[in-house]
C-alpha cells in the first residue's frame, strides 16, 4: 500500500527483470534461485500495475456506486454479506494475497467504500482457510487438524471483528492518519489502501493476542471435529512431506524430518520383537505377530513414497550438496526398509516356533534379549543422528562402537550355539530357529551402521 499505489511499480519491474534474467543462466544453483526470487517480485509489481489499470474508475459512475451503497447500508447484515463476497473471491482466485490485491486496487480506484472493503478483507481471511482445508484432504490427521485450527482461529476473529467494526474502524482511521500523515481513508480513495492494510495487520495481530491463550481449546476443538482413524492415521503416514511443490533445498529439510520419523517407526519393531520372544501366552503372541506384519508394510510404503518424492525432484535444478544429501536419504530409507523386512522374517521364524511348540532355553532367551538391548542402543544413536538439523553435526564414533558390540555378541552366541549342538537336551529344531534369529539380528545391526554411514556421507 505504501509503495504500490503511490509510485509506479512497473518502473521497478524492468530493472528487476534486467538484473535477474542473466542470473538464470548461471551455473550456481543458489544464484538461479535468487533470480527466480527477483523475477517473482518483478512479475508481482507488473501484475499489480496491470490490475490497477484494468479496473475501471467508477468514481464518476453514480449508478454503480448507488448499487454498492444499496448493500452497504444494512448494518451488521451488510457486513456479513461482504464478508461472504470476500471469501468467495478468495476461493475463486485460490489466494488471499491476490484477493487482497484486488480489493486494494478497487479501493484505489474509488470503487468500494472503506467499510465494505474492510468486510471483504475479513472474508478473505475466511476464504484462505477453505484453501487450506482443501489442501489438507490428502494429508494425515495432523494436517487436517492443523487446517481446522486455522479455520477456527480466523472465523472466531472475523465474528468478533464484525461486531466491533463500527467502533474499530474509526479508531484505526484516526491512528493511521496520525501515524502516516494521510487523509481520512473513509473519504479519500487514494489513502484507502493504506487504511485497509493497517486494518488487515491490526486485525490479525489483535486476533493472535486475544486467542493465543486459547490454543489448548482450539486444539481440543480440532481433535473433536476431526476424528482419528486410529493408530495408522496418527503415526504411520508421512508427516512432513508436502504435496505442494518445493525447491530441492526446502524439500530436503522436509525429507530429513520424514527420514527421522521413518527411523522412529522402524526402531519400534525391535520392541515388538522383544515382546514376541518373551510372551508365553497365545493372545499377546498373535498381537505382536500382527503388529510386526503391519509395520513391515508401513516401512515398505514409507520407502516407496519417500523415493517417489525424491524422484519427482529429479527435474529440478539441484546443487551438488543437495544431490549428495538426497542420495544419502535414499540409501538410509533403503536400509530402514530392509530392517523392517528382517524383523518380519524373524517374526515368521518365531511364528513357526510357536506352531511347532518349540521352546528356547533360558540361555537362548537371555542371549536374544541381550542382543535386543544392544540393538536398542544402536537404534537410539541412529535416531539421534537422524534427528539432527544438519547431518554435518552427526558423529559415527558411538555408532561404530555399538556395531562392534553387536558383532562381538553375535560371535559369542555362535560359539555357544555350536558348542551345545551335540547336547541331548539341546533341541535341534529350536536351535536352528535360534541361530537364524540371532544371525538376522546381526544383519539389523549392520543396516543400522549403514544408516549412520549414509548420514555422514560415507556412501
Amino acid at each position: 500500500s505504501l509503495l504500490g499505489f503511490k509510485v509506479k511499480l512497473n518502473i521497478l519491474s524492468v530493472p528487476l527483470f534486467a538484473l535477474a534474467v542473466p542470473m538464470l543462466f548461471s551455473n550456481r544453483g543458489k544464484l538461479r534461485y535468487w533470480a527466480e526470487f527477483l523475477i517473482g517480485f518483478a512479475i508481482l509489481f507488473l501484475g499489480l500495475s496491470f490490475l490497477k489499470e484494468a479496473v475501471p474508475d467508477l468514481r464518476g459512475n453514480t449508478d454503480a456506486l448507488e448499487f454498492l451503497s444499496g448493500f452497504a447500508g444494512g448494518g451488521f447484515l451488510s457486513r456479513v454479506f461482504f464478508v461472504m463476497v470476500g471469501a468467495l473471491v478468495t476461493i475463486i482466485v485460490q489466494s488471499s494475497s491476490a484477493a487482497m490485491a484486488i480489493t486494494l486496487t478497487m479501493c484505489a480506484q474509488g470503487w468500494l467504500p472503506f467499510e465494505v472493503a474492510a468486510a471483504m478483507i475479513l472474508g478473505e481471511n475466511i476464504g484462505t482457510t477453505i484453501t487450506a482445508e482443501l489442501a489438507s484432504l490428502v494429508g494425515n490427521v495432523s494436517a487436517k487438524r492443523s487446517a481446522r485450527i486455522h479455520s477456527m482461529f480466523n472465523i472466531i476473529g472475523v465474528v468478533w471483528m464484525l461486531i466491533l467494526m463500527p467502533y474499530f474502524l474509526p479508531f484505526l482511521s484516526s491512528v493511521v492518519q496520525n501515524l502516516f500523515g494521510i487523509s481520512d481513508p473513509f473519504t479519500n480513495p487514494d489513502d484507502m489502501p493504506i487504511g485497509l492494510s493497517a486494518f488487515h495487520t491490526a486485525f490479525n495481530l489483535t486476533n493472535v493476542i486475544l486467542l493465543i491463550g486459547f490454543v489448548p481449546w482450539l486444539v481440543k476443538g480440532a481433535i473433536y471435529s476431526v476424528k482419528s482413524k486410529g493408530k495408522k492415521d496418527e503415526k504411520f503416514r508421512l508427516r512432513f512431506i508436502s504435496t505442494e511443490r518445493r525447491t530441492p533445498e526446502l524439500a530436503t529439510v522436509e525429507l530429513q524430518k520424514e527420514t527421522a520419523h521413518f527411523g522412529e517407526v522402524t526402531s519400534q519393531m525391535n520392541d515388538f520383537t522383544r515382546e514376541l520372544i518373551n510372551a508365553v501366552e497365545s493372545k499377546p503372541q498373535q498381537k505382536m505377530l500382527k503388529k510386526i506384519k503391519k509395520y513391515e508394510g508401513i516401512t515398505d510404503k514409507m520407502e516407496i513414497e519417500i523415493t517417489e518424492y525424491i524422484t519427482n525432484l529429479a527435474g529440478s535444478e539441484i546443487t551438488p550438496t543437495t544431490s549428495l544429501r538426497l542420495r544419502s536419504i535414499l540409501n538410509i530409507c533403503n536400509d530402514l526398509e530392509r530392517i523392517g523386512d528382517i524383523y518380519f522374517q524373524i517374526s515368521k521364524n518365531l511364528e513357526r516356533k510357536i506352531e511347532e511348540r518349540l521352546y528356547f532355553t533360558p540361555d537362548q532367551r537371555n542371549g536374544l534379549n541381550e542382543m535386543l538391548d544392544f540393538l536398542d542402543d544402536a537404534f537410539t544413536e541412529m535416531n539421534r543422528n537422524l534427528a539432527l538439523p544438519s547431518y554435518n553435526q552427526a558423529s559415527i564414533d558411538r555408532a561404530n562402537e555399538l556395531a562392534k558390540q553387536i558383532k562381538k555378541h553375535r560371535e559369542t552366541l555362535v560359539k555357544s550355539h555350536l558348542t551345545r549342538l551335540g547336547d541331548e537336551d539341546y533341541n535341534v529344531g529350536a536351535a536352528m530357529i535360534y541361530n537364524t534369529i540371532f544371525s538376522s539380528m546381526g544383519r539389523v545391526g549392520a543396516h543400522i551402521i549403514n544408516v549412520s554411514e549414509s548420514i555422514i556421507g560415507e556412501i
